[in-house]
């Protein structure tokens, strides 16, 4: 044992015995003493000891209301998801109401086919459709959607075909503007795509009398579009000296492809 221990456990028991040894009454002095100096101790230790109690009580509470959030979270995400699903297939169900439509309007009988793939290097001149030659589709075989004219077949597999879009300056159309004597050939404009694509129309008279907002719709000349397909609406018309030109804004939604139609070769 070290001194120091040994010298206080020394002194505890010769206080012990001198304690012990005196009379009753001083006994109870001591006692009282003794007791009086423990007590603030003995109620501070009390306090704390309720106080961790309160404690212990309060974080296993906590942990309860934290598996109760987590479930709920759990439960919000998966209602999240639930109606996110349902907001997809109403979208679904809502386009392949609007496409029966216009398949019962046109004239022509059409081939409906899906986009299935496009490739945003390409956004505004090719889109690929799950029709190829198991379905007879032919190259240069006319697509539209509900709102009009959405472009040409370019290439053909056995199962996928890929179509050119009106929006693409390559793909050049015969048109008409309505209401008036003006003829003229409608094409993309190439890199024309900040608020949307337009299409560029040439060949117009030098004093041509367009209004904006007046449509325009496919001549048949050609022998490739049939007649009187929509394309689109006059923006703007740019006279020149030896012929007009014009801005048309696309009938067709072509940020917004999944649903379209392949008519007849004429």
């Amino acid at each position: 044992m070290r001194p120091l221990n040994l010298l206080a456990f020394l002194l505890f028991l010769g206080g012990a015995i001198w304690a012990l040894t005196r009379s009753e009454r001083t006994v109870r002095d001591i006692q009282a003493t003794y007791y009086s100096w423990l007590t603030p101790f003995l109620n501070a230790g009390s306090t704390l000891e309720v106080k961790a109690r309160t404690f212990l009580v309060e974080v296993e509470h906590s942990k309860k209301l934290e598996a109760e959030l987590e479930s709920m979270r759990a439960e919000y995400d998966r209602l999240r998801q639930v109606e996110r699903h349902s907001l997809e297939v109403e979208a679904e169900n809502a386009r392949l109401r609007r496409a029966l439509d216009f398949q019962k309007r046109i004239e022509f009988k059409a081939t409906v086919a899906r986009v299935i793939r496009r490739q945003t290097t390409t956004w505004w001149q090719t889109v690929e459709i799950d029709r190829g030659w198991e379905s007879q589709v032919a190259v240069h075989q006319p697509v539209v959607a509900d709102g009009g004219l959405v472009g040409k077949v370019d290439r053909v597999g056995d199962k996928l075909s890929s179509v050119i879009l009106l929006t693409d300056e390559a793909c050049q159309v015969s048109v008409q503007v309505e209401g008036t004597p003006e003829v003229g050939i409608l094409s993309g404009q190439r890199g024309q795509y900040e608020g949307g694509p337009k299409l560029h129309l040439r060949f117009l008279s030098p004093k041509a009398r367009i209004s904006p907002g007046t449509r325009v719709f496919t001549t048949g000349r050609g022998g490739l579009f049939p007649a009187n397909l929509l394309v689109g609406t006059v923006e703007s018309v740019l006279p020149g000296p030896l012929d007009s030109e014009a801005l048309v804004r696309p009938s067709v939604d072509f940020t917004d492809l999944s649903t379209v139609f392949l008519l007849p070769l004429p």
